[in-house]
């Protein structure tokens, strides 16, 4: 458990898809957004390896826009999002009884 809380690091490839389903964006706007919810922005060398590791499935796919590598989910990551989302709300669902 973290200092502050709960330790939700696991969660964050789930997170990544489930942002990158609603829009594609950047690795910097994933940590922005990941901020909003956390409280506190993720650093590139957690940001960054977990995309590497989502590309490297096939659930996501980067492009170079510029100087910027924008990402987007693919229908295998779709598919995982979908799986991990159901995972996670039965899991709620027990942790709530």
């Amino acid at each position: 458990m973290a200092k502050d809380g709960c330790d939700m690091r696991g969660m964050l490839s789930f997170q990544i898809l489930n942002m990158l389903k609603k829009k594609n964006l950047c690795g910097e706007e994933i940590a922005r957004n990941i901020e909003k919810y956390r409280g506190k922005k993720p650093v590139a060398s957690t940001i960054y390896p977990a995309l590497k590791r989502l590309s490297n499935s096939g659930f996501i796919t980067g492009k170079r826009q510029g100087k910027r590598k924008v990402y987007s989910i693919t229908k295998k990551g779709l598919l995982e999002e979908k799986k991990a989302l159901a995972y996670f709300e039965r899991l709620y669902l027990e942790i709530k009884k």
